[in-house]
């Protein structure tokens, strides 16, 4: 197919198989907008954060909005690929986009952004060094800007309490009437990402695992100093080692941070998934890096690496019976800690928790 074909159709809508994938996104073509509500601290860039790529470099805090979480390009399925390209891993983006904060911006480009098939370098007539990134997070930024989940849901009395709870279905119906589709802002594009047509449709795949009632929608509080994204259960007990996880970082009993998916240590950014899965007396580790091992003394995660066999206690991993791991510092701002099984400056223990 060339790409005047490709220009009309809509991804996840087509019958047959188009070539030019400059003008059609796949296999990633649905597009999903995800957000978060970040109670404590609360921060995260916000929707009167408007000059995200015009060189706003001051972190915005707002108690009446949602934080822009990223840009998914889920395929046709649900199902989703992940780290696409690693010689995009350019590791300034803050750089590049003239802002101090990283709550987002490598992990969401590194895993997401190069898996969007328009915004290949190849696809650009006249490429500037990474133009796509400043296009992926424009993008991102432009369809944040019309979806208005704060002003959505207060208008159908949803608002954040202390002590009101709400129910799945008043969530997902207010969402529906200002969105036309569920909670998740899932788009089949026509055309690129950078100039496409974005098409409001229903999240494909797996549906949401929220309770049906009892759902808590907390106010916003503390300061707006940097924080890791996980969801707010609580850490699992006993091994808990089983399907997929974060590995939050703590130094004594104060949580810090948590594992990326090369298996460093960081304290600003999202959590990487790992999955867990039985091998003899414990458990195997993976992240979209590939398979976790003890290499030389440091704790990675990489492709081609033989999976080691971890053991836990109290919800805690563990090497060789210890859940005490070390770094040479705690991890601040943009700054990654390799993990160590041998003494150095700090100690830290990873605890599981299920998602």
């Amino acid at each position: 197919m060339d790409s005047s074909f490709a220009l009309v159709r809509q991804a996840c809508q087509n019958n047959t198989a188009v070539s030019d994938l400059c003008c059609f996104n796949a296999p990633g073509g649905q597009m999903l907008q995800t957000q978060f509500w970040d109670t404590n601290p609360s921060t995260g860039i916000s929707r009167a954060f408007l000059d995200f790529i015009c060189r706003l470099l001051t972190p915005f805090r707002s108690n009446t909005h949602w934080t822009l979480h990223g840009l998914w390009p889920d395929h046709c399925d649900g199902t989703y690929d992940a780290n696409c390209d690693s010689s995009r891993n350019y590791g300034s983006i803050n750089s590049i986009l003239k802002w101090r904060q990283r709550l987002i911006l490598e992990h969401e480009w590194e895993k997401h952004g190069t898996c969007i098939s328009t915004l290949k370098t190849s696809c650009y007539t006249s490429y500037t060094s990474k133009q796509e990134v400043v296009d992926y997070f424009q993008t991102a930024v432009d369809l944040f800007k019309t979806l208005d989940s704060y002003a959505w849901l207060a208008a159908a009395g949803i608002v954040p309490s202390s002590t009101a709870t709400y129910t799945s279905a008043a969530i997902q119906a207010a969402l529906k009437k200002g969105f036309g589709y569920s909670i998740w802002y899932s788009y089949n594009v026509k055309g690129s990402v950078q100039s496409g047509t974005f098409i409001p449709v229903n999240p494909s795949g797996t549906s949401s695992t929220c309770a049906s009632s009892g759902i808590k929608y907390l106010p916003k509080s503390g300061s707006a100093s940097p924080t890791t994204t996980a969801p707010t259960s609580t850490p699992t007990s006993g091994t808990g080692f089983s399907g997929s996880g974060y590995l939050n970082g703590y130094v004594g009993t104060t949580q810090t941070g948590c594992l990326i998916s090369a298996g460093t240590w960081y304290s600003t950014g999202t959590c990487a998934t790992y999955t867990a899965t039985a091998s003899g007396s414990g458990f195997t580790l993976k992240s979209s890096k590939g398979n976790c091992a003890i290499s030389s003394g440091t704790f990675s995660c990489a492709s081609g690496l033989t999976a080691t066999v971890f053991t836990a206690s109290g919800g805690k991993l563990a090497y060789n019976g210890a859940t005490t791991f070390y770094a040479a510092a705690i991890p601040s701002g943009t700054t990654q800690q390799t993990v160590y099984t041998t003494s150095n400056s700090v100690s830290v223990a990873f605890q599981w928790q299920s998602v």
